[in-house]
């Protein structure tokens, strides 16, 4: 399932029984993004006019606005796995980075 993103971020969403409603967050950041909607347009809306206040706001007051994710991921391998990898992406002409983004 793709999540529902907007102008690169993304959103949690679950259904509150308790509330009656969707609630979404907008995932990958610390600040704390939320909006709610009673169904899937409206909680679409939420999100979007959420991310859009928060970038305004942000813009406004000269705050930086946090990123969801940079596209860096630093994995902790045995050397052994580490050399192996890289060998086979040695082996098939390509990059270690390519080789674990195929996989």
């Amino acid at each position: 399932m793709k999540p529902m993103t907007h102008r690169g971020y993304a959103a949690r969403i679950e259904y509150s029984d308790e509330d009656g409603c969707f609630v979404g967050r907008v995932a990958g950041i610390q600040d704390i993004i939320t909006f709610h909607g009673d169904s899937v347009d409206e909680i679409r809306q939420a999100f979007e006019d959420a991310v859009d206040f928060y970038l305004d706001n942000c813009s406004k007051s000269g705050r930086e606005p946090q990123k969801p994710f940079s596209g860096r991921l630093t994995l902790r391998l045995p050397p052994e796995l580490h050399a192996l990898l890289a060998i086979q992406a040695e082996a098939k002409g390509t990059s270690l980075n390519n080789l674990v983004w195929i996989l």
